[in-house]
């Protein structure tokens, strides 16, 4: 273009990043490490392409989010002048609903369609199920709309067989999933008498448009002259078809880090990446390995991850420093998970005396349940911190709705917790709780006998949805089990006796009809009614399924249910979910997925050990590469400093469970990190 203002993209830009970005018309990858500098890259090829004579309006630029399209084509107008407004530049699904909109009646749409956000697609979907079959929803045990929705996105966005997935996914059915392929199906149909689009229609019919007209094909491939594919190892299968379809001349840029492939469950597919050079022959591959963020040490570490990967021709990594030496990674031996917040809590304090801020420091984990030990101590050592990747551990929902269940029991004159519960069943509203309570109130009153032992009677039960009666009766039942339990507790045990030993003892304890202790009753709680209704709510069940045990191992550390209740209550009033103030120093704590692009000078990497990093659940289905490329992403984050932690024991429901030493670990030379033992000390 005519009137660009000079740019000395030699000078600007390192050796790695020139090659990529003045590569000629063709496909390309770029293989750009952590911390090299991918969206300069991106930017200068942009403006690259716009000193050749290349107009903004030839260039499609696709990204994952709209955030980072819109930097990179503000930081583009910098560089060159051109005003953003003039690139066809977004993510995937922006772009795919400005084409859709052009091209509507191809698939069967007006051009005035509307994208439904997702919960209106959640209650179209409930609405349909409800006209096709009400005795569905009735059944307690089957999926709500939710569920049956995210098995049905994850198929489209894979191309996989619907049928397949929801065999796959919701496999705990008893009735079989084929009732939810029969509603997917209606779905379909009622979003295009409504001319609706859900968010996976803008890509699923995208595809399709060009699928189907080959005249609309072969107009954006000429129209788009430069494709510009962010995050490619981030694509699933819809947006990998896609961009193939659209870059038949194989005019197409992928820029991406295949190490750093870790949302396969969102989808992701790691294939897309690693097969790009046998898609698109004669793939030029740019590999920018030059690190801008961390000391050489850090970078060694980094490098010796994933030496021990499986190879792949062409895609050896290598990451180089700039900067200068610092110390090597230290890894902490410790005794287990309590032990580890306890020397966390210790070295944060101390790095914070020798003059570190808070908020240079960052802690790291696999899952969000990790956190818990660490968050009960930092409270206790009085350290502000905040959760980035989401509510503190007793502010997610599910967990508050357990312990709604234990300050029932021991306070049934709780109506907030008992109406929270209540509110928990179908079709009932807190007008509705409120006078299931006031007939139970009544009945308790009546009859001398407690609260929730009144729920089970029938004039409470008159006051129940009927839609609502078969979950009622299994939450009472929980309910009356956890506080049987509770009485047992209460009871005074009989005086020894030399006729009784400890093996008749411990008969007698097993003998018991239920829970005795806190955890016990967390335990009655979790695999009652309430482990089997997550399971028909929240599509990612079995990670709140994981909280929930994880919260028995928390009870565990008590010996008196009030003095449990006591004690999350003001943990929560300590630790509200506010935000800290922009002057205030504060620690930051999240989870290894949501850190992925980020940076932090000290980086507390917890729970490094076999059945935490790389979780059990990975292990057992086959997902350990992921899991390695997730080390490899939280290793990277660090700028100066990087502590990684080894616990031997983790707790598990009432008791403890050994924990192997972490894999990835056991692979590296010893050479590349410090280690510290603290296996033998007492804290």
């Amino acid at each position: 273009m005519d009137g660009l203002p000079p740019v000395n993209f030699r000078a600007e830009l390192n050796a790695e990043q020139y090659a990529a970005v003045t590569s000629p018309r063709g496909p390309a990858l770029v293989l750009a490490g952590a911390g090299s500098g991918k969206t300069r890259t991106l930017t200068y090829r942009v403006a690259w392409l716009l000193h050749q004579g290349v107009k903004p309006w030839d260039i499609l630029l696709l990204t994952f989010t709209n955030k980072s399209a819109k930097e990179m084509l503000e930081r583009v107008e910098d560089l060159t002048g051109v005003p953003r407004g003039q690139f066809w530049g977004g993510t995937f699904h922006s772009i795919g609903q400005r084409i859709l909109r052009r091209h509507a009646a191809v698939v069967n749409r007006s051009p005035d369609f509307t994208i439904l956000d997702q919960k209106e697609s959640e209650q179209l979907f409930s609405g349909i199920i409800k006209e096709a079959d009400g005795a569905f929803i009735k059944d307690k045990t089957n999926p709500k709309a939710p569920v049956i929705l995210d098995a049905y996105s994850h198929a489209r966005n894979t191309l996989r067989p619907v049928e397949e997935v929801l065999r796959e996914r919701l496999d705990w059915m008893k009735g079989g999933s084929e009732k939810c392929l029969r509603f997917c199906e209606a779905y379909e149909s009622a979003k295009k008498e409504r001319n609706v689009c859900d968010f996976d229609d803008l890509l699923v019919l995208w595809l399709k448009l060009l699928e189907t007209d080959g005249s609309v094909l072969e107009h954006y491939r000429r129209r788009f002259q430069y494709l510009l594919v962010d995050e490619f190892q981030d694509t699933n299968r819809l947006q990998s078809k896609i961009i193939d379809l659209l870059a038949a001349e194989h005019q197409i840029m992928a820029v991406g880090d295949d190490a750093q492939c870790i949302y396969t469950w969102r989808g992701a597919d790691w294939e897309n990446i690693v097969t790009f050079p046998q898609r698109h022959p004669h793939t030029q591959i740019y590999t920018i390995n030059t690190n801008y963020r961390s000391t050489p040490e850090i970078l060694a570490f980094a490098n010796e991850i994933l030496s021990h990967r499986p190879a792949v021709d062409g895609f050896d990594r290598h990451l180089q420093a700039v900067r200068h030496s610092g110390n090597k990674p230290v890894v902490f031996n410790v005794g287990d998970t309590s032990q580890q917040a306890k020397i966390v809590g210790r070295k944060i304090l101390q790095l914070h005396q020798e003059g570190h801020p808070l908020s240079e420091m960052h802690i790291l984990y696999r899952a969000h349940y990790q956190s818990l030990e660490l968050q009960m101590e930092l409270n206790a050592l009085g350290i502000p911190f905040v959760i980035t990747s989401g509510h503190k551990f007793f502010d997610l929902i599910h967990v508050k709705d357990v312990l709604a269940h234990l300050r029932v029991i021991h306070n049934p004159n709780d109506q907030v917790a008992l109406s929270r519960l209540l509110c928990l069943l179908p079709k009932v509203g807190p007008v509705a709780a409120d006078k299931i309570i006031r007939a139970a109130q009544e009945v308790a009153l009546q009859q001398g006998r407690g609260l929730i032992r009144a729920l089970r009677d029938s004039a409470v039960l008159k006051k129940v949805t009927e839609i609502a009666k078969d979950d009622f009766q299994d939450l009472t039942i929980t309910l009356e089990d956890m506080l049987e339990g509770i009485e047992n507790a209460q009871q005074k045990a009989p005086p020894a006796s030399p006729a009784r030993d400890l093996f008749q003892a411990a008969r007698e304890k097993e003998e018991e009809k239920i829970a005795r202790t806190p955890a016990e009753t967390v335990r009655v709680c979790v695999e009652g009614w309430y482990g089997s209704h997550i399971k028909t709510l929240f599509p990612d069940w079995k990670d709140r399924e994981q909280d929930l045990i994880s919260l028995i191992g928390f009870a565990a550390k008590f010996e008196d249910l009030g003095d449990l209740v006591a004690q999350v209550i003001l943990l929560n009033g300590e630790t509200s979910d506010k935000k800290p103030e922009p002057e205030q120093d504060t620690l930051r704590l999240t989870t290894i997925h949501q850190s992925k692009g980020l940076e932090f000078p000290i980086v507390f990497l917890i729970g490094v050990a076999d059945g935490l990093l790389p979780l059990t659940r990975a292990i057992d289905e086959g997902d350990v590469e992921e899991e390695r490329r997730l080390f490899y992403v939280a290793c990277t984050r660090a700028e100066n400093t990087l502590y990684l932690f080894t616990p031997r024991f983790t707790t598990a429901g009432e008791g403890y469970r050994p924990l192997d030493r972490c894999r990835f670990l056991e692979e590296m030379s010893p050479e590349c990190y410090e280690l510290a033992d603290y296996t033998h000390r007492r804290f």
